[in-house]
């Protein structure tokens, strides 16, 4: 078998990138930049917190909440160390996260590229899991989840994900709880390991100051073909409606703090990435620092500059965000469904449409000049089971105010609407 090559042209700037599909299976992208001194490489999973149900040869696999990000933490740990020293005596920086669908590990560097990348994809896909050392991490994410606790904004966000999702393991947060992770064994993630970050279940991506065919060397001695595990992860269907409409806890804060969550239907691939830029471009046209209603709420003392916004969109959950600081969190949320309706009854401002399309459409092709941004893109488009990268720019030409007034309607309503609060401590006497 040999490998699969294909070149992706982006028809708005002639960006091109390089989508390779390797002989063991794993999907490499790579955009080469000469023009850059630093080269980027992430090296991904569709292995994140959401990932929690597995049925594998018809038997169902339960995983403790927070399993992927201890793995995460895990893989850097080897019998000779920890592998972030050999990061560091090459001059390359180093880090990994885990989101709701994904783990990454990446790094960058301006020298020792070829010599950097081996050692990722070594230590990604070479686990070494004891009892002592697996035990030992208890302590370090343990401290993790105490500061998280005590954070008021980790708390509003995973407080409003409580509320809205029913069935969907978005909660509780990506790193699990104090139980939960007592349950993680180096077994499991033994398991864990097999299932998820085999080569075809994975992606490399890689920009700037690099080069295809020395990837692919790399990539060759590294990267080697495994049976494909007959395992799925499985989702229960998860109602349209919110669990509950408010949610609210005290904390140590001196004003209330909130997080408003419109949830509405799923979507995946291409019709999800369109729908998240309309729906990112529906915020700023409703709540925008350009918008009458955000003038309106600063001049009312509503909202502070804390206030901003965000499509929340993955492979089974789509959600409008509206954060901030406000003294009546409930005046603010009928603020914008309110303003939402209003639009529709009356139409789209046109003017201020198509200044924030313009907007949105210049600050995507910028982004794709920076090679840590092109490496996230590469990634993302992966993780959203999009071919090209470069797609950002052909939806966002293609979006209209109609789209705009079926996203304000479809997912602007009233009844899937979940407010989150966190309030300051009542007073003590």
């Amino acid at each position: 078998m040999q490998n699969e090559i294909h070149y992706l042209t982006d028809p708005a700037t002639g960006d091109i990138c390089c989508r390779i599909r390797h002989t063991s299976g794993l999907e490499i992208r790579v955009a080469e930049m000469p023009e850059f001194s630093t080269a980027y490489a992430q090296f991904s999973t569709r292995f994140g917190s959401i990932h929690r149900c597995i049925r594998e040869n018809g038997k169902i696999i339960s995983l403790p909440a927070g399993t992927a990000h201890y793995m995460e933490h895990k893989l850097f740990e080897k019998e000779d160390g920890d592998v972030a020293v050999r990061f560091d005596e090459l001059g390359a920086s180093c880090n990994a996260f885990t989101d709701f669908d994904r783990t990454v590990y990446h790094f960058h560097t301006q020298r020792g590229f070829d010599k950097a990348l081996e050692i990722l994809l070594h230590f990604v896909l070479t686990p070494y899991f004891t009892e002592q050392t697996v035990s030992r991490e208890r302590g370090i994410i343990l401290q993790e989840i105490m500061e998280m606790l005590d954070d008021p904004a980790s708390q509003v966000f995973n407080q409003l994900l409580g509320g809205m999702y029913h069935k969907l393991p978005l909660y509780p947060d990506v790193l699990g709880t104090p139980e939960s992770i007592m349950q993680i064994t180096p077994e499991l993630l033994r398991q864990c390991h097999r299932l998820f970050y085999h080569p075809q279940n994975m992606v490399l991506c890689c920009a700037g100051n690099v080069n295809t065919q020395q990837i692919l060397a790399v990539a060759d001695r590294f990267v080697k073909a495994v049976p494909m595990p007959d395992a799925e992860t499985i989702f229960l269907t998860e109602p349209e409606t919110p669990v509950q409409h408010l949610v609210s806890q005290h904390m140590a804060v001196g004003k209330q703090q909130f997080m408003i969550g419109f949830k509405s239907r799923p979507l995946s691939g291409r019709e999800r990435l369109r729908e998240s830029l309309l729906c990112s471009l529906t915020l700023d046209l409703l709540t925008g620092s350009a918008s009458p209603l955000c003038r309106k709420m600063q001049h009312d003392g509503l909202i502070n500059d804390t206030f901003d916004t965000e499509c929340f969109a993955g492979e089974g959950w789509f959600a409008l965000l509206a954060e901030g600081e406000s003294d009546d969190p409930q005046a603010v949320q009928n603020a914008i469904c309110t303003e939402a309706e209003r639009i529709l009854r009356e139409g789209v401002d046109e003017t201020l449409f198509s200044v924030l399309k313009k907007g949105a459409y210049g600050d995507s092709i910028l982004g794709m000049n920076d090679p840590e941004s092109v490496c996230t893109a590469l990634t993302d488009a992966f993780i959203w089971d999009c071919e090209s990268p470069y797609l950002r720019t052909q939806l966002l030409a293609s979006l209209t105010p109609e789209d705009v007034l079926r996203c304000l309607r479809e997912r602007f309503r009233r009844d899937r609407t979940c407010l989150s609060v966190i309030a300051p401590e009542p007073l003590q006497f």
